[in-house]
């Protein structure tokens, strides 16, 4: 087992490593971007990386307090999957209309995951960042096209 400091200092060794490989890469935009901590700029949707001891993750959330609002946005993004799909070289994600966040709120999501990874391995980091830089990038593409019908949406 590890101690909370040590798994802190571990995720931090590679969010920073992550970090200074993706710095180089701009955003389809041509924008420099913090690639780890992506803005969407539309309030209620977050493209969220996540790795820990079993799993990396790429993740599209939307949290929209307003259930009706969260809805819309979920249902204007399947109606947008195919473009996505494009986006991200024809893998096709899971899709969550509705599910709970690590506190307990109602959120939707679409997902990809990597098991059998973990942070804590550093072994495992070339894994976990060839999993997270193409999808992290086909993201950003689609959303420097689909991000203002989102944002009309509020």
């Amino acid at each position: 087992m590890y101690t909370k400091q040590e798994i802190s200092r571990q995720k931090q060794a590679f969010w920073t490593a992550f970090g200074k490989y993706m710095k180089p890469i701009l955003s389809a935009d041509g924008e420099m971007i913090s690639w780890s901590n992506y803005k969407t700029r539309v309030p209620g949707i977050s493209f969220k990386l996540d790795a820990d001891h079993k799993t990396a993750s790429v993740i599209v959330e939307i949290s929209a307090t307003d259930a009706g609002l969260q809805q819309r946005l979920y249902q204007h993004l399947l109606g947008q999957r195919p473009i996505l799909v494009e986006a991200l070289g024809g893998e096709d994600w899971q899709w969550q209309p509705r599910t709970m966040d690590e506190y307990g709120r109602p959120v939707s999501r679409v997902r990809k995951d990597l098991p059998g990874v973990s942070v804590m391995r550093t072994e495992d980091w070339p894994a976990i960042i060839s999993f997270f830089k193409p999808r992290i990038i086909g993201l950003d593409e689609y959303w420097s096209m689909a991000r203002f019908s989102f944002q009309s949406m509020l």
